[in-house]
């Protein structure tokens, strides 16, 4: 007992006591605010390597965006980006940037499905499938669940059979070979469940999109209930998102 109380002065708690308001240390790139400076808009765009960078007016769109920061260090006075890592929303839409805005991504409480609050407020149980994925965002995940950021303290967990969840959680582009799997998976959930994409390659196919290696029918089939950007996604971000597609919590 005086060795873990030596440890716990020397060290400190481990875990992150409010997931909701800590800054994010380091080289982070959360949410990008993009200015109304006049630039070679053309070669903005051309910097993309997924096409997230749109004209008319300049957009970045997070769902295609990998966060390479190339826009930002060629035109700094264009494109920064911040510390924010409040990146979900329940709405594909939100998850583009305009030039001039500089406004939170956010779920929107008012299209949230009525049963995910009554049924999953206060306990949810998720199943992870790699859809071919890098393993980065599978990383994360993981991640999300560690003594630091402890998301179980939340109740919210993964299980390893989608008959024990309440929902999915899909990263990758969805290869044609994980087609049919993911499928089967979701079909074993029961009703309700919830659609949580993670990380850009699952939010738009990333820089595999337009490859004849995928196949993401499946999304063409069931609405999506919550997006959570990033390459990868960051677990503050994940933990965030989770939290405010399931239960009322006010943003600070």
């Amino acid at each position: 007992m005086f060795e873990n109380i030596k440890i716990l002065f020397h060290q400190g708690k481990q875990f992150i006591p409010n997931v909701t308001t800590v800054e994010v240390p380091g080289i982070f790139r959360g949410r990008p605010v993009i200015s109304m400076v006049k630039v070679d808009e053309s070669a903005l765009r051309d910097l993309c390597p997924t096409n997230a960078i749109t004209l008319q007016p300049v957009s970045i769109d997070l769902g295609k965006c990998t966060f390479c920061g190339e826009c930002a260090r060629a035109f700094p006075d264009k494109v920064m980006f911040t510390k924010d890592y409040k990146l979900s929303t329940n709405e594909r839409d939100r998850l583009i940037i305009h030039e001039g805005e500089d406004k939170a991504v956010e779920v929107n409480p008012e299209t949230v499905r009525k049963e995910i609050h009554r049924v999953f407020g206060r306990s949810l149980k998720l199943r992870q499938v790699s859809a071919a994925g890098d393993n980065s965002c599978e990383w994360e995940l993981n991640a999300a669940n560690n003594v630091q950021f402890d998301m179980g303290r939340f109740g919210i967990e993964f299980v390893a059979s989608p008959r024990h969840a309440d929902g999915i959680v899909i990263t990758g582009p969805i290869s044609e070979n994980m087609a049919v799997p993911l499928q089967i998976c979701y079909d074993a959930v029961p009703d309700p469940k919830i659609i949580v994409l993670v990380g850009t390659d699952a939010i738009s196919g990333g820089i595999f999109a337009g490859s004849p290696a995928l196949d993401r029918s499946f999304l063409d089939k069931y609405p999506v209930d919550l997006y959570i950007p990033g390459y990868p996604a960051h677990p503050l971000t994940i933990i965030n998102g989770l939290l405010d597609l399931t239960r009322k919590l006010s943003r600070k």
